[in-house]
């Protein structure tokens, strides 16, 4: 795990080496261990590196025998030790140990479609000098990050957005189309960002740069399709035997891993098959909080690990501890995001970066097994679709009025009308329902949410072509996992991780596992109302029936009791004080009205709060008045 960058310029010109350093030296923290350049003439690559494979050997960039290609990589390739072995074999040479090197000579073998052999979270850009060609590409699920730049014949991409805004000629306004998209979705789908003209590269594509111009392609085009087995015993045993070679894929280190430990199956199951493939006690890492003896779980993952032999390490945090690190909270993610819990994993990965190098994290599973319960709404919607209207028309407004804190059913109940499904999806998605942008929005933001009030929905269309004639289960699946996924839960993890020197690695995240879920049938994965149907069979192979079956905490925390006492006045501030953004595009004496009914108990509007106040930490941090 480290971090890229680099400069093209389109047009031949020799680029600036002080802006490359600059680049460079604002990825410090995702690679403490190294630095190095590559400079020729227009082309500009940066590396900083944390060593994880080749401790001694691996440094980047790296070349092949001739020096005409050079690459820059972020990640992890699992399977490079197999790819070496073929590729040696087909007569290539290598003088490192590195998986980094297996990239430089799989381009050699098999030009762009180097990727489709891949099994690993990756981003990287390689220079072909012969054809004055710059490679760049991201791994099939965009577990690593990858941003970029295009204006006028300059290209410019990196690991994160600060090391492109090193560049002088870096745009730095806001999109506004991204920002209705956020407070839509709770996050900005690729390839937007919320700075107008920085792009993000989507997970499963590749790009060439050329003094012709850009070209985007996907490499990884699967959809969903019905597996050839039906026999519930024989995919359990196949989905445990993927999982267990995941697993073991993943533990590939020249440095100590950790894994974070939450209470629950996925993490559990994780720290079972690493005991087992582990020379000695495996390290875990967990966080609670004061305040959130409901949802903590410090005790369940002690217990936990102490079934298996681990040494176990855990920190409480309180909302001093949250308030000091939003000083610095948006400058880490760099994307505002509405997933309250994101703060959560910083402090996770700070205690383990104390101990160890790299980690596995359970993040991965509830998407694509069909864990939250968005999902159980899906599948609600389509009985709902079938009954008369008689019964079906009045319900919806019926419950919209109702008194109380039910905002998730609410907005469930909300979709389940809708019959384009694309907009249905929508509805699910964002808890800012359109009556509460009409009274929140304004100015242009607001004149678009008019004109066009679920315009967002396009932003997720050509996910959603790709499975339009599947049932809406497995579409809101295959969606969530291309989307919501990388673009918040995974861009919180790597960011989160990194800001710590840490590499954070999810085995529920190789691309095989995911083939194997997606050609299952719905049933398998919420059967009834119980979501990770089949997943749950398959971990009782390791887990007691009490663990399994435990209700999910996840790294839950009190945040919303913080934000109305602890972080009170911290959190008015961010929104009502005279120095806030918010002016710029929303009604303030809305979002006071919000807070009052907020802090009344009248309704639930803590993941509202929070997006607002991460937008808000987001100017502060690259957009200050």
């Amino acid at each position: 795990m480290c971090g890229i960058c680099g400069i093209f310029d389109l047009s031949g010109k020799p680029i600036s080496r002080e802006v490359l350093a600059k680049m460079g030296n604002a990825l410090r923290h995702r690679g403490p261990d190294g630095e190095g350049e590559f400079v020729d003439g227009e082309i500009g690559l940066g590396h900083r590196r944390l060593s994880i494979i080749d401790v001694d050997g691996g440094g980047q960039p790296i070349g092949n025998e001739d020096g005409d290609i050079q690459v820059v990589f972020n990640g992890e390739i699992y399977n490079f030790v197999e790819l070496r072995a073929g590729l040696e074999k087909a007569g290539h040479r290598f003088k490192t140990r590195s998986d980094t090197e297996v990239i430089v000579h799989a381009y050699e073998q098999w030009g762009c479609a180097c990727v489709k052999h891949f099994n690993g979270m990756f981003a990287f850009a390689l220079w072909d000098s012969r054809r004055r060609e710059l490679f760049l590409a991201r791994d099939h699920l965009g577990i690593k990050p990858l941003y970029y730049v295009a204006k006028g014949n300059q290209f410019l991409f990196a690991s994160e957005i600060k090391a492109l805004l090193q560049h002088p000629d870096c745009p730095r306004e806001t999109d506004l189309e991204a920002l209705a998209e956020l407070f839509t979705f709770r996050y900005v789908p690729s390839s937007k960002t919320l700075f107008k003209g920085i792009a993000k590269l989507p997970p499963a594509h590749f790009m060439i740069a050329s003094r012709t111009g850009l070209r985007t392609e996907r490499f990884w085009n699967w959809v969903p399709r019905p597996h050839k087995k039906c026999d519930e015993r024989e995919l359990v045993e196949e989905y445990q035997d993927l999982l267990v070679n995941a697993v073991r894929l993943q533990l590939r280190s020249d440095v100590p891993l950790g894994l974070f430990l939450s209470s629950g199956i996925d993490s559990g199951v994780l720290l079972a098959i690493m005991s087992q493939h582990s020379k000695g006690p495996v390290q875990t890492f967990t966080i609670g909080f004061e305040g959130g003896e409901k949802t903590n779980e410090v005790a369940d993952a002690q217990s936990l690990a102490h079934m298996f032999g681990a040494e176990h390490h855990f920190q409480m945090l309180g909302p001093q501890d949250y308030e000091e690190y939003y000083s610095r909270y948006m400058w880490d993610l760099e994307e505002p995001v509405g997933n309250e819990t994101a703060a959560a994993f910083y402090f996770v990965s700070r205690i383990t970066s104390q101990k160890v190098k790299v980690a596995l994290s359970g993040q991965g599973a509830d998407e694509p097994w069909a864990g939250y319960d968005r999902y159980k709404g899906v599948k609600l919607s389509t009985i709902y679709s079938r009954m008369p209207g008689v019964i079906t028309n009045g319900l919806a407004p019926l419950i919209a009025k109702l008194p109380g804190r039910m905002e998730r059913l609410k907005r469930g109940v909300a979709s389940l009308s809708e019959p384009d499904m694309l907009t249905r999806f929508t509805k699910v998605y964002s808890f800012f329902s359109q009556d509460m942008k009409a009274q929140l929005f304004k100015g242009p933001l607001k004149q678009s949410n008019e004109s066009d009030p679920y315009g967002t929905r396009a932003a997720l269309r050509r996910l959603q072509t790709d499975v339009q004639d599947a049932d809406p289960l497995t579409q809101m699946l295959y969606i969530d996992t291309r989307a919501n996924l990388p673009d918040d839960l995974l861009m919180v993890g790597d960011k989160t991780s990194m800001a710590n020197s840490l590499e954070a690695r999810v085995p529920f995240l190789d691309y095989r596992l995911v083939e194997f879920i997606e050609s299952l049938p719905p049933k398998l994965k919420l059967n009834g109302w119980t979501g990770k149907y089949l997943h749950k069979q398959a971990v009782r192979k390791w887990l007691p029936r009490e663990i399994v079956f435990r209700k999910k905490k996840g790294f839950e925390n009190p945040i919303d009791n913080w934000f109305r006492i602890g972080m009170k006045s911290f959190v008015e501030d961010c929104l009502l004080g005279p120095n806030s953004s918010m002016a710029r595009y929303f009604d303030q004496g809305y979002i006071r009205r919000i807070l009052e009914l907020d802090r009344s108990g009248k309704e639930p509007y803590q993941r509202h709060i929070y997006l607002l106040v991460s937008l808000e930490l987001w100017h502060r941090a690259f957009q200050p008045n």
